[in-house]
């Protein structure tokens, strides 16, 4: 605990950007019957019979400091998209000496991830560009990128039906670099 609080302690410095990285399943719901748009005098209405479809996750990173904020849907949290997304990532600090990277301990969040997906002399070199620090087991609390999903998921998708993973884009939020 006190390495991830002494990471997030440290003055801003582009050279070694903080990023707090985590991910959320979102269940994907289709209406079946349409909704009533709203009138004068009435409040818009949604049936509440859904179809299900599925499920997808969305990667949630966050540069606290800097206000840099990139959400990431992907059909599955699978590795080979924990790997696309961690190279989006680093592929954002080019000059960047490290980026401190704070997650979690899920089973993917490893090096092996990055050499299984891309070739090995790329998934090193990806890593390396990392200093890692994962949170401790029931301290997940301690990442930052908990508050950003936290505000994904009631502010963006709130109480939104989304059918297929491909309507929710990668978004980028105000603050955030192009």
């Amino acid at each position: 605990m006190e390495d991830v609080l002494a990471v997030y302690e440290k003055p801003y410095r582009a050279s070694e950007p903080v990023v707090c990285l985590d991910e959320k399943p979102v269940s994907l719901h289709a209406e079946v019957r349409a909704p009533v748009a709203v009138r004068p005098g009435q409040v818009a209405r949604r049936d509440s019979e859904y179809k299900r479809c599925g499920t997808a996750n969305v990667f949630c990173a966050v540069e606290p400091k800097a206000g840099m904020h990139l959400t990431s849907p992907t059909p599955t949290r699978s590795a080979r998209q924990l790997a696309r997304v961690l190279e989006r990532i680093i592929s954002r600090y080019p000059f960047a000496r490290t980026i401190h990277l704070v997650m979690d301990n899920l089973n993917i969040h490893c090096r092996k991830t990055l050499t299984d997906h891309f070739e090995a002399e790329w998934g090193n070199y990806l890593w390396n560009r990392l200093t890692v620090h994962y949170t401790p087991r029931h301290g997940s609390w301690l990442n930052q990128a908990e508050v950003e999903i936290s505000l994904f998921a009631r502010q963006c998708l709130g109480r939104r039906r989304i059918p297929a993973a491909a309507t929710a884009t990668p978004l980028m939020l105000p603050g955030s670099a192009a």
